[in-house]
C-alpha cells in the first residue's frame, strides 16, 4: 500500500523542471515582447504628442486582433513604459488598464479608474456622472494625465446602453477645457464590432487602428524561448528543442493553428507538469503531445475525424504510428512514411496507391489537422517533407486505427 501522505510530500519535495512558474502566468508581463516591436512603435507614434505636446489633444487608438495575439500584454507594457518616460520628463502620467468583461458596467469601470488613481470616494452611492466629475476634477487639481486602456471593449459595446457608450467616449470632448488629460486605447477582437455604432461615437473611436495578426510558428518559437531563457521559467536545459518546435508548429497560424501565444504557453506549462509527474528531467515531444491532447479542445475532434476516413488514409496514419513505435522518433521523411505505408498495405492484402495519390492523401490529412508536416533541416541530405502526428502514439490510438481499418476491410470484402 502506498502511503498517501508520503506520496504528497515526496511529490512536493521532488525534482522539477520548473524554475519560475510566474513567468508562464497569463498576467505576467515579460521584459521583451518578441514580434510586437512594430506595434509598440505604432503606439508610440500615436501617443507621441502626449509626451512632446501634452494636453493639446485627447488621443485615441484602437488595437484589434484575435485572442492570444499579445494585445493586452503589449498595451500594458507600452502604458507602463510610457508612464515611466513621461515621469522622467516631469509629466505626471498615470496608466490604467480596465477589463470591460470584468468591470461590466460604466459605474464599475469608473470606480476602478478612481481606485487606480488612489482617488478617495465618499461612502455614499455616486452616479456615473458624479464619479467621472470627481475623476476629472482630480486630474485637473493634481495636474495629471491619464492613459486609459479599455480591454475587451467589444463586450462593453454589446452589453451597455448606447448612452453609457456615448458618455464614456464623448463626454470628455464636450467639456470646455484647454488641457486634454484623458487618452484612450480601445482593445477589440474584431473591428466589425465598432461598425454598428452611431457615427458620432464611431468617429471618436476609430482614429488610429493597430492590427495584431496571429503569431506564426517561428514567432511562437521565439516567444517560448524568451519565456524559457530570458524569463527563466524552467531550469537550464529542461526543455528539449523538439518540444518547443512541436508546440510552435501545432499552434502557429502558418501551420494551420490559431496563432494563439497564450495557448502555446499553457501547452508548454502543462507539458512541464506532465514531465514532473513522470519524474522526467527534460520536457520531451511526448510530454508536449500529451499536453496538447489535453489542452487543445480540437484534439477530441481528431479521434472523431479518424472514424470517418477512407481505408488508405487510415493506412497512412497506421504507418506513421508504426514508425514511431519502431524507431521512437517523432518526425519521419515522407519517403520513409510511404515505404512503411506500402508494407502495411501489403500485409493486409491491399494494393498500395501510387506516389502522386499518397502525396494527395498527405496534403488532405494535413488540412484535416491529422498530421503535422515541416521541411527537413539543412543538415539532412536533400530537402524533404517531414511528417508527424499531432497527438501521442498511445495504445488507444493504435486500437482506434486497427479497429477502423478492420471495419473498412470487412466492409470492402463483403461488398465484393
Amino acid at each position: 500500500m502506498v502511503d498517501i501522505k508520503d506520496l504528497i510530500e515526496n511529490t512536493i519535495e521532488g525534482s522539477t523542471v520548473f524554475n519560475n512558474t510566474s513567468a508562464l502566468n497569463p498576467e505576467h508581463i515579460p521584459a521583451n515582447l518578441p514580434h510586437r516591436e512594430n506595434q509598440i512603435k505604432e503606439l508610440t507614434v500615436s501617443f507621441k504628442d502626449l509626451i512632446i505636446n501634452p494636453g493639446s489633444t485627447s488621443i485615441r487608438t484602437v488595437i484589434v486582433g484575435r485572442t492570444g495575439t499579445g494585445k493586452t500584454v503589449t498595451a500594458k507594457k507600452f502604458g507602463n513604459e510610457l508612464k515611466g518616460i513621461a515621469n522622467q520628463k516631469g509629466l505626471k502620467l498615470y496608466y490604467v488598464h480596465v477589463n470591460c468583461h470584468r468591470q461590466r458596467t460604466l459605474y464599475l469601470m469608473l470606480m476602478e479608474i478612481a481606485q487606480n488613481l488612489r482617488l478617495p470616494l465618499p461612502n455614499r452611492g455616486l452616479s456615473s456622472q458624479e464619479t467621472f466629475k470627481l475623476i476629472y476634477d482630480y486630474l485637473e487639481r493634481k495636474n495629471l494625465h491619464l492613459l486609459l486602456t479599455l480591454d475587451e471593449f467589444d463586450y462593453f459595446i454589446s452589453t451597455s446602453p448606447i448612452e453609457d457608450i456615448y458618455f464614456l467616449v464623448r463626454i470628455y470632448d464636450e467639456l470646455n477645457v484647454s488641457v486634454k488629460r484623458l487618452h484612450y486605447i480601445f482593445i477589440v477582437r474584431e473591428l466589425s464590432t465598432l461598425s454598428g455604432l452611431d457615427k458620432s461615437i464611431k468617429d471618436h473611436i476609430i482614429k488610429n487602428i493597430i492590427e495584431f495578426s496571429p503569431y506564426t510558428s517561428s514567432d511562437l518559437y521565439d516567444i517560448l524561448q524568451d519565456r524559457i531563457i530570458n524569463e527563466k521559467a524552467f531550469k537550464p536545459n529542461a526543455v528539449s528543442d523538439e518540444a518547443i518546435k512541436f508546440i510552435s508548429d501545432i499552434h502557429g497560424a502558418d501551420k494551420g493553428g490559431s496563432g494563439n501565444a497564450r495557448l502555446a504557453i499553457e501547452t508548454l506549462e502543462l507539458a512541464g507538469k506532465i514531465a514532473d509527474t513522470e519524474n522526467a528531467p527534460i520536457i520531451t515531444v511526448e510530454h508536449a503531445k500529451k499536453a496538447n491532447s489535453k489542452i487543445n479542445p480540437e484534439m477530441s475532434v481528431i479521434t472523431d475525424t479518424i472514424k470517418d476516413l477512407d481505408l488508405h488514409y487510415l493506412l497512412l496514419l497506421k504507418a506513421i504510428s508504426s514508425l514511431h513505435k519502431k524507431q521512437g522518433e517523432d518526425f519521419f521523411p515522407m519517403g520513409r512514411v510511404e515505404e512503411e505505408y506500402r508494407t502495411v498495405a501489403s500485409l493486409l492484402g491491399e494494393e498500395p496507391r501510387r506516389h502522386t495519390q499518397i502525396f494527395e492523401y498527405i496534403r488532405r490529412l494535413k488540412l484535416m489537422g491529422l498530421i503535422l508536416t515541416r521541411h527537413s533541416s539543412k543538415g539532412m541530405r536533400g530537402r524533404t517533407t517531414l511528417i508527424s502526428l499531432p497527438i501521442p502514439v498511445s495504445t488507444e490510438l493504435e486500437e482506434l486505427l486497427d479497429g477502423e481499418i478492420k471495419r473498412r476491410l470487412q466492409k470492402s470484402r463483403l461488398s465484393s
